[in-house]
């Protein structure tokens, strides 16, 4: 019983004896190997190579710190509710009395966590933050072996007082320019003579 009208016609050709050979093949197979080496490689050897990053790569985060050394972060959770992965965890504590150079306000993120298997990239927690405390770097995330290893907590996000990490081009002139209108003090120091 046929089901379609549609039909093949099937070649019995024989092959020459040059194809029986396979001969001709190979050397046609061996010549385009033979073009690829005298071509530009595509490949970069890592370590001793490093590709160039766009000024806009968004890779490994850093909380970042004042002029005098304290956190800026506040634990205000802005970050955490605008990561659309829920990467960001933290939890906050009161600052208590003689920690007023290690933390910038009042309140402080007790631990801060980002599970950077769970983290895309997108750079929406640095958007939120509104004391410019987390950025992305140009820094690539290390590979690990374990799972628990990829959640990086203030030991591995807290940028060293003493190595600040560079960020500059990672603010808009837009936040530039906002930084420098005279009357809006969003990213100052609490001053108890501004009650005054």
């Amino acid at each position: 019983m046929q089901l379609t009208n549609r039909s093949k016609l099937v070649s019995h050709k024989t092959q020459s004896f040059s194809e029986r050979l396979y001969l001709p093949a190979v050397l046609k197979g061996m010549a385009t190997t033979f073009s690829h080496l005298f071509k530009k490689r595509p490949t970069i050897m890592y370590p001793e190579q490093k590709r160039e990053y766009a000024p806009v790569y968004r890779g490994q985060h850093v909380l970042k710190r004042d002029e005098n050394g304290a956190e800026r972060c506040t634990s205000c959770g802005m970050c955490a509710v605008a990561c659309p992965a829920e990467a960001i965890t933290m939890e906050s504590a009161e600052r208590k009395k003689g920690e007023e150079g290690l933390y910038r306000e009042e309140k402080y993120a007790k631990t801060y966590e980002i599970n950077m298997l769970r983290c895309i990239f997108c750079g929406l927690c640095e958007e939120a933050c509104p004391k410019e405390a987390i950025f992305l770097t140009d820094r690539q995330v290390p590979t690990e072996f374990e799972r628990d290893d990829f959640i990086y907590g203030k030991n591995k996000l807290v940028e060293p007082i003493d190595k600040p990490v560079d960020v500059t081009k990672r603010q808009t002139p837009q936040v530039l320019e906002f930084k420098k209108k005279p009357g809006l003090k969003h990213n100052t120091l609490f001053d108890k003579k501004q009650l005054k």
